[in-house]
C-alpha cells in the first residue's frame, strides 16, 4: 500500500520492428513513453507523427455514436455492464476505415437535414410574405408596360389611399394607388405612374412611409408562387423524413461504430507515443518509465524484437519527473478517487491513502450517522458492484459508497438515528398512548451536541497528530532526524505538558506542576527550533511567529472539526422536521388512508432531499477536512500519472 516503484527505460528497437514492439508495450500496458531529454545522443530523425488521421476518426465516430443516440435511442439497464472486448481485437485496425466512411456517411445525411431545416424556413418566410398578395393576378415580376411604371410595396396601416392620392395628384395627374390587401400593420398597394414621372411619385411615395417589395428571385402570380412553394416544402420534408429513416435504419451499425471507436482510441495511443521517438535510418530510441515489478515480465519482449535496452533506479533529482502509480489494497484503493480530485503525491514521498483511509470513512459515518440512509448506500453500492462490475474510478466511487455507508449504518446505530426520529414517530402515530422514546442510544446529537462537538475536535486533535507522525517518520527515514524532534516531536512534548495541565483543571488530578515543565521544555525546544534556520534579526522575531502561526494554526484546524457536529446536527433535525411534518395529517385526523398515504409522500419526499443534500455536504466537508487540515501536515503533492501505453476503449471492458 504505497507508491509503485519506477524504473527509468532506455531502450534502442530496429526501426523495422516498430509497429510490431509499439502494439506488444500497448498489450503489456507496463511503459510510460516520454519525450527523450537525454543530450549527448547522435543527430535523430524524428519519428513520423501521423495522428491528424486518426484524431478526424475518432471525432467522426464519436459524433456519429451521437447522432445515433439522437435518432435511434436504445433502452439500457440504468446499472448495465459494459460488453467486453478482446485486446487483441483492439489492437488490429481492420475495418478502422469503412467503419469511419459509415460514421461520416451519416454525419453527412445530418448535415443534409440541417441544410434542409434552414431551407424550409426560409420557404416559410417567402410562402407567408406572399399571403398578402394573393388577391393579385399580376405576376410580381411586372414592373412596367409600355408607357407606365409599376411598383408594388407596403405602406403603414394608419395611412389614407385617400390623401396620397392627392398628392400624387398635385404631381401627375397620371398616377394612381390600388390597395391589394391589409392587416394590422400593413397595406399592399399597387402603384401605377408614367415612366417620365417615377422619380417625382417615388419620392412623394417614401415621405408616405412606402416601402418597396422585394421580390427577387420570384416569378409568376402570387398564387402560383406559392402553389410552387407549397410543392417544394413538400418536397424537402419529403426528404428530410428519407434522410432521417436512413439514419434511424443505421442503429445495428452502433456496435459496430463503437468497437472502431475503441480500435481508433488505442491506434492514436501508439501514434501519440510514436511520435516521442527518436531514430536513424535503421533504429529508434525511446525513453520512459517503467513499472520495477513489470521488469521481469517485459525482458522477453524487448529481447524478442533484438532491443538494445538498460534500467535504472531514478536519482531524488529527477523524482518531479517520474509518473506515480498508486498500488492499494481493496479498502485503500476506494480513497484514489478522493486522492486524484486532490493532486497525487509527488514520488519519493508517502501515499496517504492507507493513511486517510480510516479517518475518511469514520468521519464521514458520523456525520451521516443514519441507520436507513447507511442501509440505503450499502444497498445501492452493492448492486452497483454486482450489475456494472465497474472499474478504475467508478469502482473506486462504489467502494467509497459501501464503506461509508457501513461507517454511516454503524454510527446511526451509536446516534439511535434512523431516518431521524421514524420508527418513534410510527410509534407514536399509532399508539399515540406509548411512552417509547425510540431507538436506544450511546450519545444524541440533538441532545448531547456540547459532548458531541468537543468530541469531534479531539478526534480532529488526533487526526492531526496522526499526519504529523507521518511526517516525523518520514523525515526520520530521511535522515532529518533532528528536524523531526524538533518540529513536531517538540509540539508533542507541549501537547503533553497542555495535556496534564488541563487533566489537573477538569479532574484535580496532581499533575499541573510537570504539566507545566513538560509544556515549558516543548515550548524552549519549538523556540530554537523556530531560530535555526534564521538569520540576522529574523532570529529575534522567530519565537513570536512561531508562537503566533502555532497557536493560530492549531486553534483553526481544530475548530474546523466542529464541522462533523454540525452537520451530524443538521441531518438529524432535518430529518425529525420531515417526521413530523409528515404525521400532522395522522395526529389530525387518525389513521386513515389519506393520512397514511399523505405521510407516504412527505415522508419519501423529505428524506430523498435530505438524504441527497447529506450524501454531497459530507462527501465535500469530509473532504476538505482531509485535503487542508491533514494534508497540510505531512502531504507532498505534484505527481504526475503513469500513463501507460496500453489497449482504451470507451464503450467496452478490455480483456
Amino acid at each position: 500500500m504505497a507508491i509503485a516503484e519506477m524504473k527509468k527505460l532506455r531502450l534502442v528497437v530496429p526501426r523495422a520492428s516498430k509497429e510490431e514492439f509499439l502494439r506488444e508495450l500497448q498489450s503489456c500496458g507496463s511503459v510510460d513513453i516520454s519525450e527523450i531529454k537525454e543530450e549527448g545522443l547522435p543527430e535523430l530523425i524524428k519519428s513520423e507523427e501521423e495522428t491528424g488521421n486518426t484524431k478526424t476518426q475518432l471525432q467522426v465516430l464519436s459524433n456519429a455514436l451521437d447522432l445515433l443516440g439522437k435518432y435511434a435511442p436504445v433502452k439500457t439497464p440504468l446499472l448495465a455492464e459494459k460488453p467486453g472486448v478482446e485486446k487483441d481485437v483492439l489492437l488490429s485496425s481492420e475495418g478502422l476505415e469503412e467503419a469511419a466512411k459509415t460514421a461520416a456517411g451519416l454525419l453527412e445525411k445530418e448535415s443534409r437535414i440541417r441544410q434542409i431545416s434552414s431551407d424550409e424556413s426560409s420557404t416559410r418566410m417567402t410562402l407567408e410574405s406572399m399571403e398578402p398578395w394573393l388577391a393579385m393576378d399580376m405576376a410580381v415580376e411586372t414592373n412596367s408596360t409600355e408607357r407606365c411604371s409599376i411598383k408594388l410595396g407596403m405602406l403603414g396601416a394608419a395611412a389614407s389611399p385617400e390623401s396620397i392620392k392627392a398628392s400624387l395628384s398635385e404631381i401627375t395627374e397620371c398616377a394612381d394607388i390600388v390597395q391589394i390587401s391589409k392587416d394590422k400593420t400593413k397595406q399592399y398597394v399597387c402603384v401605377v405612374c408614367l415612366k417620365e414621372d417615377t422619380d417625382k411619385v417615388m419620392d412623394c411615395l417614401h415621405k408616405c412611409g412606402f416601402i418597396q417589395a422585394d421580390f427577387s428571385g420570384l416569378s409568376g402570380t402570387p398564387a402560383d408562387i406559392k402553389e410552387s412553394l407549397s410543392a417544394e416544402l413538400a418536397e424537402l420534408a419529403q426528404e428530410k423524413e428519407k434522410l432521417k429513416n436512413e439514419i434511424t435504419a443505421a442503429g445495428p451499425e452502433r456496435d459496430n461504430l463503437k468497437l472502431a471507436h475503441g480500435k481508433a482510441s488505442t491506434l492514436l495511443e501508439k501514434q501519440q507515443a510514436e511520435s516521442l521517438l527518436q531514430g536513424t535510418e535503421s533504429c529508434l530510441v525511446m525513453s520512459g518509465w517503467l513499472l520495477a515489478r513489470d521488469e521481469a515480465k517485459m525482458a522477453p519482449v524487448f529481447e524478442k524484437y533484438g532491443c538494445a535496452w538498460e534500467t535504472e533506479v531514478p536519482k531524488e533529482e529527477e523524482y518531479a519527473d517520474v509518473p506515480v502509480k498508486l498500488d492499494n489494497n481493496a479498502y485503500t484503493d476506494a480513497l484514489n478517487m478522493v486522492t486524484n480530485m486532490y493532486s497525487l503525491p509527488a514520488y519519493g514521498t508517502v501515499d496517504a491513502n492507507p493513511s486517510m483511509s480510516f479517518f475518511f470513512v469514520l468521519i464521514y459515518g458520523l456525520m451521516m450517522a443514519d441507520i436507513g440512509y447507511g442501509i440505503i448506500m450499502i444497498i445501492a453500492a452493492i448492486v452497483a458492484l454486482k450489475k456494472i462490475k465497474p472499474e478504475a474510478g467508478t469502482l473506486s466511487f462504489c467502494r467509497l459508497l459501501l464503506y461509508g455507508g457501513i461507517s454511516t449504518l454503524i454510527c446511526g446505530f451509536l446516534t439511535g438515528g434512523c431516518f431521524g426520529d421514524a420508527p418513534k414517530i410510527l410509534v407514536h402515530m399509532f399508539n399515540p398512548e406509548s411512552t417509547w422514546e425510540g431507538l436506544p442510544a450511546l450519545f444524541s446529537p440533538t441532545e448531547d451536541s456540547t459532548m458531541v462537538l468537543v468530541g469531534a475536535m479531539v478526534l480532529g486533535l488526533i487526526h492531526l497528530n496522526f499526519g504529523m507522525f507521518i511526517n516525523f517518520r518520514k523525515r526520520i527515514k530521511k535522515g532529518q532526524t533532528i528536524d523531526a524532534l524538533m518540529d513536531e516531536g517538540a509540539q508533542w512534548v507541549l501537547l503533553a505538558g497542555l495535556i496534564l495541565i488541563g487533566l489537573n483543571v477538569l479532574l484535580g488530578t496532581a499533575t499541573k506542576q510537570i504539566g507545566i515543565i513538560v509544556a515549558a521544555a516543548g515550548a524552549v525546544i519549538l523556540v530554537l527550533g523556530s531560530m535555526r534556520s534564521a538569520k540576522g534579526l529574523g532570529k529575534l522575531t522567530a519565537p513570536f511567529s512561531c508562537f503566533y502561526n502555532q497557536a493560530t494554526g492549531w486553534f483553526g484546524d481544530i475548530l474546523s472539526y466542529s464541522r462533523i457536529m454540525a452537520l451530524m446536527l443538521a441531518g438529524g433535525v432535518v430529518a425529525q422536521v420531515f417526521n413530523n411534518i409528515a404525521a400532522m395529517p395522522a395526529e389530525s385526523m387518525g389513521i386513515t388512508p389519506v393520512s397514511v398515504i399523505a405521510f407516504i409522500l412527505i415522508f419519501l419526499i423529505g428524506h430523498a432531499l435530505n438524504f441527497g443534500l447529506n450524501l454531497l455536504g459530507c462527501f465535500v466537508h469530509d473532504l476538505r477536512l482531509q485535503c487542508l487540515e491533514f494534508f497540510g501536515k505531512f502531504y507532498e503533492d505534484g505527481g504526475k500519472p503513469f500513463r501507460p501505453l496500453k489497449a482504451t476503449s470507451k464503450f467496452a471492458k478490455v480483456r
